[in-house]
């Protein structure tokens, strides 16, 4: 038996997944705060190890980086390599350095901008292998990659997350976290449009709970800490979106409330869209492609398809495990293509 783990080492999340010849056999996932200490990124890969054993092989990706945590991205990659090198514990460990494939941790200086950030391409070239033609959308907690994928081949043009975010590869658009108001400036209530309160009163984990696209208390699509500490229930979503608009829960009907959270996510699916929309001026995308849906949002990528007249395909359809973990693989896309990925 071999196994391989592959781990994505995130700023908001630690991913992992167990291959056992091919077959995924575990995932585990952990809320991380690396901006809080480092410790606090230490200690989920840590408890992450241990409830998947050891393996033949540990394969890394990062965007951990990002975090502000650390001076500037190179210096985060080169900490949370060793950070990752020294809680797993392994000789046999490979960071994924994108296009240019893996690379040993002694490199990882030389090749801090190829590793940085490149955990989208190991989950797009996994879905290269099984699909001609596609567009593989992966909307995680924080972000949605959007790569387009041509006669088999990765065809994204940027690899870096500044020319992503410019060519239409990358969205600071995420499932559960971010701002609600960052996507709009005005919101309708009661029949006119009312300009936002931008300080950091809600996230739009508390959207998709008021539409019921998020269900109430922890789940793996949403481990971050509510913005006022409160319960994750409807109500007191509620009242942290009705904040945004100077207002408090009971100032808004069911409908009222229902309507806003619904305003701030055609907002933030328009962010998405529009990026589509630059990779379709480039005739990046094949008018036959279907749109494959990664992460904890791929059911927005499944309604984005059925919009736009795509074929849609779930991302866990490529993987081979229980349906239980095929889910769970889904939702950690990089990590799970990591395990998978021959070198």
């Amino acid at each position: 038996m071999t196994a391989i783990i592959g781990w994505d080492i995130g700023g908001a999340h630690v991913k992992a997944a167990r291959a056992e010849n091919g077959r995924i056999v575990a995932v585990a996932q952990r809320a991380c705060a690396p901006h809080l200490g480092l410790a606090h990124l230490e200690t989920p890969i840590l408890e992450t190890l241990a409830e998947l054993g050891p393996a033949e092989g540990h394969r890394v990706t990062m965007t951990a980086e990002l975090s502000d945590a650390f001076e500037d991205r190179m210096r985060g990659v080169v900490s949370v390599a060793a950070i990752a090198a020294r809680e797993i514990g392994a000789d046999n460990i490979l960071f994924y350095a994108g296009a240019r494939g893996f690379v040993a941790r002694a490199n990882i200086v030389h090749e801090a901008d190829a590793v940085a950030s490149a955990n989208w391409r190991a989950s797009a070239e996994l879905v290269a292998q099984h699909c001609g033609e596609a567009l593989f959308i992966d909307i995680g907690s924080t972000t949605t990659d959007i790569v387009p994928i041509r006669i088999g081949r990765v065809a994204a043009q940027g690899a870096a997350d500044a020319e992503r975010l410019a060519c239409g590869e990358l969205a600071y658009a995420g499932f559960s976290r971010g701002a609600p108001q960052a996507y709009a400036r005005l919101a309708p209530i009661g029949g006119q449009w009312t300009p936002l309160v931008n300080e950091a009163f809600a996230s739009m984990a508390d959207v998709r709970r008021v539409l019921g696209d998020l269900r109430e208390g922890e789940n793996p699509a949403d481990l971050s800490p509510t913005a006022d500490g409160r319960p994750k229930t409807v109500a007191a979503s509620r009242a942290r979106l009705a904040r945004l608009v100077g207002r408090d829960g009971a100032d808004l009907t069911d409908a009222q409330a229902h309507a806003l959270a619904a305003h701030f996510a055609r907002a933030q699916l328009r962010v998405i869209e529009d990026q589509i929309a630059l990779l379709a001026s480039r005739d990046a995308i094949a008018p036959d492609a279907p749109y494959i849906g990664a992460g904890a949002g791929r059911l927005l990528v499944q309604r984005l398809a059925q919009t736009q007249k795509r074929a849609y395909r779930d991302f866990a359809d490529l993987i081979d495990a229980s349906d239980e973990l095929r889910i769970a693989a889904a939702n950690c896309a990089p990590a799970a293509a990591l395990a998978l990925l021959t070198i």
